[in-house]
């Protein structure tokens, strides 16, 4: 744990396939995010929180394999239920979505599969989504404040648009055609 820019407070940082969940109002999440999706939940009331950070959507198939932590139903549910273990209560929960940027182009907008699962389930689970900021084309770097639903983003500075290279083109052995392999 560091200080964090403004306070004296501790800065946890959340990376693919964790969640984390506070009460401790001197703590701040903060996570990197591309393609996948971080969902920031809070019970105001008892001034609890938490964030997760998902890879893939998945599916409940992929909530029972062996690599359940990089997928955001696994993920959605470890977060909500460590909540409601720290006091919280499902109707009281409110959310802010981040992430889901397609970053890659000529491939499949993995960040939007992410963006709209997320927006699913809190809508099948009853809980409000009251921000954020999802899709784009840019990383972001989020802060999550826990108790107090604070949150701060970062946009990422734009690199050259990643575009899958044709294949290199390997050059031919001078001379006779023969090739010595070592």
């Amino acid at each position: 744990m560091t200080a964090t820019d403004e306070s004296d407070g501790r800065r946890i940082n959340v990376v693919q396939g964790e969640y984390s969940v506070s009460a401790d109002p001197s703590v701040v999440f903060t996570t990197i995010l591309g393609s996948c999706v971080a969902a920031c939940i809070r019970d105001p009331v008892v001034a609890v929180g938490g964030i997760n950070h998902f890879l893939l959507p998945g599916d409940e198939e992929a909530g029972r394999s062996a690599e359940a932590e990089h997928y955001g139903v696994h993920l959605m549910e470890l977060l909500v239920n460590g909540l409601m273990k720290q006091g919280a209560r499902r109707d009281r929960l409110e959310a802010k979505l981040f992430g889901g940027a397609k970053m890659m182009e000529r491939l499949s907008d993995i960040g939007k599969l992410n963006a709209s699962f997320a927006e699913r389930f809190l809508k099948h689970e009853g809980i409000r989504l009251v921000g954020g900021s999802l899709g784009g084309e840019q990383g972001r770097r989020i802060q999550f404040w826990p108790v107090s639903g604070r949150a701060r983003q970062f946009m990422l500075p734009p690199d050259r648009p990643f575009v899958n290279p044709a294949p290199a083109k390997v050059p031919a052995p001078a001379g006779t055609g023969e090739v010595e392999l070592f």
